[in-house]
């Protein structure tokens, strides 16, 4: 076996060499001279460790401290914490700090959430080690832990040394005081914080985020701590608002500063988080989740797909350039990726491993795991294997070390268990990711000028048919890892990923737990969703409209980015024989741009115009300009022959990403993946459409670098009996089974005395947009739900492009 590469870390650094040495000074009972020193200054001055309800107590807890650290020996100090269920599986240097607390504030009781093991995290907290499932480790933490009422077990070594009266003096638990650690402070105590730009969530979360842990926001810079903006302001070039900041002085810093401060539970360095100096993201060595969004999305867009599907070889071993291909032998393919996100620990990388051949060269076996975007820090290695036999057990080894489980169970039937602290697989499909088969930038042109259709429909098909469209909308949702084909995975992956997700939703409807057992069923969910949807940004959820967003929303996406990639295929040879007609003929459909001075143009364009309201990034207001409308005829798709059979239709909107488009066009609108109380999802799993053109804007705009989008209009047959809803269902399980029509009435309404009928007898609730008299419901504007895929029927797809329309300052409170 030959080892041509690694750069997994093989030597001890001074700082594990100093440890190997503190490990031998303690096994004989002893601490090297210069930490029993500092040990003592800290025992003398952090009153932190030591708070208990008077300074008597913290005297008195201080010399208790001594006593021990002087008189007992570390294995001493192991017996007693075994002696009273405690954990010694911790570093040795924190062993001697957990038996002082014991001794003398009597022995942690098991956490309420998972029955795991409690222990002091940094003097701030105590904190669990168990976990609460197989995905997540458990995220109990508080200030005044539970302690067992029970007098302390003393061994006979101990109760025969110096310090044996000491400790049977904190032995009966009527005696022991209470020891509460230190309230931190709130992060930003005593700080005014400005926000500006389109940041991962709104001015006004983070305005009652910050006001909760203790800090204020202003509207202006004058007199604030800091600034905290988007990265893409500065290449936008910045607002008047960031220009003022920089010449006050005032530091300006990403949003990750926030996040990160209240993690910690501290303010963080304002130098770290500084997005308008000019050092690099790779000078600074950010892993892709602890960057700025607008940082990682650069770096993502314009980075290429490492492994496009089962049959990719891993770009970064260069063997694809000798013809190296993924070993196949017997029915298996000796290609796996793997994922784990436990939000317990903080912990979110991936692995890979390949076996690969390459003509007239020994067998190669490729390993990496790292965390997401830190690859200068990944455990890496390509090996040569003479003897290929040995090299299959060898990758069988590995996938059983990984994962905790057998590979051709899982290679052959999808038999996995998983189980804690290990990868889960990332099941590949086997073909080829549309961020890799699609078309690059550079061919768009190329391929649009081969093209025999249209011009103006090859240009449309080009736009589906480019890979832009997908790696923005991955970038967005933060699934855009380019080790991990997240558009090309199996149907069984996706299914089992909707599984999880439908499981939680009926949890939420019965569940009662909250405070830190509502925190932990939502880290364990998000943990699990992260694992299977490996993010390069996740987040424990902690509500509906995070789970809508982040989980219902982001898992649709992927689902039809699936679809995508199966369509385009690979495009990444010669353009000459015209991909973009192939391409479109596998679609089913006939797409017709539809003349500017027709009847059906115009109205269109009055129903966009009449319904729209500018769509709302922070501070900054987009208004939307028609370019083009196309007719759409498809094979999966009841004609509107076939629609007006069905009684009360309506010419509705429907918003979409245009990476969603290719699905809706071959295979026709899918109803909802599930059922939430949040505008998309309240009405369970149906196909949901608007009569504003402002709600569906809202879902077509895409990032304020690219402007171009497409809305859908879709003629949809609400049925006989309509029912309203003024707020969430209780029960949409029977509105699925009865198939009945849904309006939810939202607090804007089209003025009904401008609506006017479309070829006969299709509605079109074309309007000013007025307030209606709901003004409690949470929908904005009126929603149509219908749950048979064959009450709708595409009619027009509306490309239209966002403009800034100029800069609004944003209404905050006075403080």
């Amino acid at each position: 076996m030959k080892v041509h590469e690694t750069r997994s870390h093989a030597h001890m650094s001074g700082d594990e060499q100093k440890k190997g040495n503190l490990r031998k000074h303690k096994a004989e009972g002893k601490l090297p001279e210069a930490e029993q020193s500092q040990k003592k200054a800290k025992s003398e001055n952090d009153n932190g460790r030591s708070v208990d309800g008077g300074g008597d107590a913290a005297s008195e807890y201080n010399e208790f401290c001594k006593a021990v650290e002087e008189n007992l020996s570390v294995d001493q100090i192991k017996e007693i914490l075994e002696s009273n269920g405690q954990d010694c599986s911790a570093p040795e240097e924190t062993l001697l700090a957990q038996c002082q607390d014991l001794l003398f504030y009597g022995a942690l009781a098991k956490c309420p959430l998972c029955g795991g093991t409690l222990i002091c995290d940094n003097e701030k907290r105590f904190v669990c080690r168990g976990e609460i499932s197989e995905w997540c480790s458990c995220v109990f933490s508080t200030k005044n832990p539970p302690r067992k009422e029970e007098p302390i077990k003393v061994p006979d070594s101990v109760m025969n040394s110096a310090i044996s009266d000491l400790i049977k003096k904190h032995q009966d638990p009527k005696s022991r005081p209470k020891r509460e650690l230190t309230s931190a402070d709130k992060p930003f105590t005593g700080m005014m914080i400005s926000l500006m730009g389109r940041l991962t969530r709104t001015h006004q979360y983070w305005k009652k985020k910050i006001e909760r842990h203790g800090g204020k926001v202003s509207n202006t810079v004058q007199g604030v701590t800091c600034l905290v903006v988007s990265a893409a302001e500065r290449e936008r070039g910045g607002s008047s608002k960031m220009v003022e900041a920089m010449e006050r002085g005032l530091l300006v810093v990403s949003e990750a500063w926030l996040i990160d401060s209240i993690e910690k539970q501290e303010a963080q360095p304002l130098e770290a988080y500084d997005v308008v100096s000019d050092l690099s993201v790779e000078g600074k060595g950010i892993p892709w989740d602890k960057q700025d969004t607008s940082e990682e999305a650069i770096e993502s867009l314009s980075a290429e797909l490492k492994m496009y599907g089962k049959r990719g070889v891993y770009k970064d071993t260069k063997l694809q350039e000798q013809g190296g291909k993924i070993l196949e032998k017997d029915g298996l393919l000796y290609n796996c990726a793997f994922s784990i996100c436990d939000l317990g620990k903080g912990r979110n990388e991936y692995c890979i491993m390949q076996l690969i051949t390459v003509p007239e060269s020994n067998l190669n076996m490729y390993f990496k795991r790292g965390k997401v975007g830190n690859d200068p820090n990944a455990e890496e290695r390509l090996e040569e294997w003479e003897d290929e036999e040995a090299a299959i057990k060898e990758f069988a080894r590995l996938f059983e070390e990984i994962t905790g489980n057998e590979f051709e169970p899982w290679e052959r039937e999808k038999k996995i268990q998983k189980k804690p602290h290990k990868f889960f697989p990332i099941d590949m499909d086997d073909g080829i990711e549309v961020r890799s088969g699609a078309l690059g930038l550079r061919k768009l042109g190329v391929a649009a000028a081969h093209c025999k259709l249209d011009s103006f429909v090859a240009n449309f098909i080009k736009v589906l048919c480019g890979q832009e469209i997908y790696k923005y909308a991955l970038m967005e949702l933060g699934l855009d890892l380019l080790d991990l084909p997240i558009g090309m995975l199996t149907d069984i992956h996706l299914k089992r990923c909707e599984d999880v997700l439908l499981e939680f939703v009926e949890k939420l409807k019965t569940t009662k737990e909250t405070g830190q057992k509502s925190e932990a069923m939502w880290a364990d969910f998000s943990s699990r969703w992260f694992s299977l949807m490996h993010s390069t940004r996740p987040m424990r959820l902690h509500d509906v409209h995070e789970l809508a967003d982040h989980a219902a929303s982001a898992f649709e996406t992927v689902r039809d980015i699936n679809t995508a990639s199966r369509l385009i295929g690979d495009m990444r040879g010669e353009t000459l024989d015209d991909p973009l007609s192939d391409r479109y003929k596998k679609l089913g459909s006939n797409i017709t741009v539809v003349d500017k001075e027709s009847d059906d143009y115009k109205m269109i364009v009055k129903y966009l115009e009449t319904t729209y309201e500018p769509v709302k990034v922070s501070d900054v207001e987009y208004g939307v300009s028609v370019e083009n409308v196309f007719a759409v005829e498809s094979e999966a798709i009841p004609s509107l022959d076939d629609i007006k059979k069905l009684p009360n239709k309506v010419l509705l909107w429907c918003g979409s990403r245009s990476s969603n488009l290719l699905r809706h066009i071959q295979k026709g609108f899918l109803p909802a993946v599930c059922s939430l109380p949040v505008p998309g999802f309240m009405f369970g799993r149906a196909i949901v459409c608007s009569d504003a053109a402002a709600e569906a804007a809202r879902y077509g705009f895409t990032a304020v670098d690219r402007p171009e989008g497409f809305l859908v209009l879709a003629v949809a047959s609400l049925g006989e009996e309509v029912t309203e809803f003024t707020s969430p269902p209780e029960d949409t399980k029977t509105l699925e089974e009865k198939k009945t029509g849904v309006k939810g009435l939202g607090r804007k309404k089209t003025e009904e005395s401008e609506h006017f009928m479309w070829r006969d007898d299709i509605k079109v609730p074309c309007g000013r947009l007025v307030p209606s008299e709901h003004k409690d419901s949470p929908l904005e504007y009126n929603e149509y739900a219908v749950y048979d895929p064959k009450q709708t029927s595409i009619r027009f797809l509306v490309e239209v492009k966002y403009e800034e329309k100029g800069t609004k300052i944003v209404d905050v409170e006075p403080q």
